[in-house]
């Protein structure tokens, strides 16, 4: 739910409507999101969450530079998980590129537009069951001719 640097930062889960915000988390060298509201408790976003920024989103280019992309909505994801030790916790945009949530820029605000559906496919694949009403069935019709 949150990178495994994360672990030692308080945390909860996202929810749908709230504005979070891109930051580094004191005694980290890892951003993340946080709350508008408290800055302190990282926000964990499951995959499949969809986000709407402010702005288009800016991003640490590895040097002193950031880069822009020029979308304001992304969905969040994991990349490479069966790489330990390494930042999993991305954003994908529409056009297919993708930036760890890590070198997003500070400061960025964002909304939670919407939650993946969490429910195990057995249960979403259920059927409602139909109950015969109480009323005596009809008496069943022959065919004309």
């Amino acid at each position: 739910m949150c990178d495994y640097s994360l672990h030692a930062v308080a945390s909860r889960p996202a929810e749908v409507g709230e504005t979070i915000v891109s930051t580094t988390f004191r005694g980290t060298s890892t951003r993340g999101f946080a709350s508008a509201a408290d800055p302190n408790v990282a926000v964990c976003l499951l995959p499949g969450t969809e986000l709407a920024f402010a702005d288009n989103v800016r991003y640490d280019n590895r040097w002193i530079w950031t880069r822009t992309i020029n979308s304001r909505v992304g969905k969040f994801g994991k990349i490479d998980p069966h790489i330990p030790d390494r930042h999993h916790d991305a954003i994908e945009f529409p056009d297919g590129k993708y930036v760890l949530v890590t070198q997003l820029v500070e400061g960025q605000r964002a909304t939670v537009l919407q939650l993946p559906v969490t429910q195990p496919v057995s249960e979403r694949e259920h059927k409602p069951q139909i109950i015969a009403d109480s009323r005596p069935s009809p008496t069943p019709r022959l065919p004309i001719g």
